[in-house]
């Protein structure tokens, strides 16, 4: 019997039980036009800033998914650029975030762009600017070459744990043709929800790069999806789901792909991913609309852009703001300005009602974005 799908004699042939998936699909399909209707309402200045808010949160969390910590101002930065969005008081982005945003940029704008092995190469090349990996360098730009095979692992050196065993590096080339030929094929066969689900399973499952493959393979899972929605802008963050669901997500793939086939469990669980990654925009679209209406409130405001750049990290925390709240020395530190400019800017804001000191006061005042008129 096979180990690996990929072994099987009907590889890339998958098949799934339709009816366990009948409500899953269903409920899934039912939170995407809630929400879509939502956003419809928006507007397009807002549609953009949501556009930008859920672009920030994909890029962070379709890494952390890997591993790595990204900055999110400088994600945001990149994001709104790319958007026309005002960028002052953003850092500049590094090459790598510049890369990560601009994979997802051309995924979900360009949709409707024919995808190539070219297309699919140079997105890998854009993940790594340096050809490195952390402290290794690794082929960029082209698949995956023959010689150790490539595995999935955890666990200490010589106690490691293998998860999955990809096909040989020798076998990538026919893979992706095979791949590149069911994607242009596979519209209107089936729902656009599975395919997404199928897209995402096939790529990861042949993992044709070094490293990236699994940004990739969520990329492509956002190029259709919006091949599906037909709509270029995304208002929900799959990776952040997944991101939250992390164990089960590896889990469920490891359980796929160790099978003869049958992708049930795993379209199963994409479709319930998906349904709560759509549910959980209503938080990220919080922030847009809590912002929108502070700034909405405080047009006539007079402000120096300081004020402005500290005023929109809070905002961007969202209604909690940062834990322990705005204090002198952490105002000093985002303005980068002494700490008797920080009470005097503190003390302008609160004048001015943008601000108001938390309860308790003392020696340790701290501060709260107004959201409300009391």
């Amino acid at each position: 019997m096979p180990q690996y799908i990929w072994q099987s004699p009907d590889w890339p042939n998958v098949h799934w039980q339709s009816d366990r998936l009948l409500n899953p699909l269903g409920l899934a399909r039912l939170a995407q036009g809630k929400l879509l209707s939502q956003v419809a309402a928006l507007g397009f200045d807002l549609g953009q800033k949501a556009q930008a808010e859920i672009l920030t949160e994909e890029a962070v969390k379709t890494a952390a998914i890997e591993g790595e910590s990204l900055d999110r101002g400088s994600v945001r930065s990149s994001v709104a650029r790319r958007l026309g969005l005002p960028t002052a008081g953003l850092p500049t982005a590094p090459r790598h975030i510049e890369g990560l945003v601009e994979v997802l940029f051309d995924a979900t704008l360009n949709y409707q762009s024919p995808l190539t092995d070219e297309r699919l190469k140079g997105w890998q090349a854009a993940l790594f600017p340096s050809g490195y990996s952390g402290m290794h360098r690794i082929r960029v730009g082209d698949w995956r070459g023959e010689g150790e095979p490539m595995q999935v692992v955890s666990g200490p050196i010589g106690r490691e744990t293998i998860h999955f065993e990809a096909p040989p590096g020798e076998q990538v080339g026919a893979e992706i043709t095979s791949f590149l030929s069911w994607w242009d094929a596979s519209p209107g066969t089936m729902d656009g929800l599975l395919r997404a689900g199928v897209a995402h399973f096939r790529f990861v499952t042949v993992h044709p790069f070094e490293d990236g493959n699994g940004r990739l393979a969520r990329a492509l899972t956002d190029m259709a999806l919006a091949q599906d929605e037909k709509l270029a802008a995304r208002f929900y963050s799959l990776s952040s789901q997944i991101m939250a669901e992390r164990e089960a997500y590896y889990a469920v793939l490891e359980q796929t792909q160790k099978g003869s086939g049958d992708i049930t469990p795993w379209l199963e669980w994409f479709l319930g991913c998906f349904e709560r990654a759509v549910e959980r925009s209503d938080e990220l679209l919080a922030v847009v609309l809590l912002k929108a209406r502070f700034w909405q409130r405080h047009a006539e405001a007079s402000l120096t852009e300081r004020q402005r750049k500290v005023l929109n990290r809070l905002l961007d925390a969202g209604p909690g703001g940062f834990e322990g709240g705005m204090t002198t020395r952490k105002y000093a530190s985002l303005a980068d300005v002494s700490k008797a400019t920080a009470q005097r800017e503190l003390a302008d804001l609160v004048d001015q009602g943008l601000l108001r000191p938390n309860p308790g006061g003392g020696r340790s005042v701290s501060y709260e974005v107004a959201l409300d008129e009391r």
